[in-house]
């Protein structure tokens, strides 16, 4: 074999090697989740207790706050 047909088998070897490895990662980001997107339990319960403090009127705007600090 000469050294040119066997540099092409190489570049084609190489460039099978490159695409496969390309359709793995699209693969990949296909089924990544976004970290900021997943909830913990401390988010969880902060949630729960803003929800609760919501329903009760425990809240104001920030409007309504700066407002009352005169800003």
């Amino acid at each position: 074999m000469s050294d040119i047909a066997s540099e092409d088998n190489r570049d084609s070897i190489f460039l099978h090697k490159l695409e496969k490895i390309e359709k793995d990662v699209a693969e990949i980001k296909k089924h990544m989740v976004d970290v900021d997107s997943i909830m913990t339990e401390e988010d969880y319960e902060a949630l729960l207790k803003f929800r609760k403090e919501k329903s009760s009127g425990k809240l104001i705007s920030h409007e309504q706050l700066k407002r009352e600090l005169g800003l």
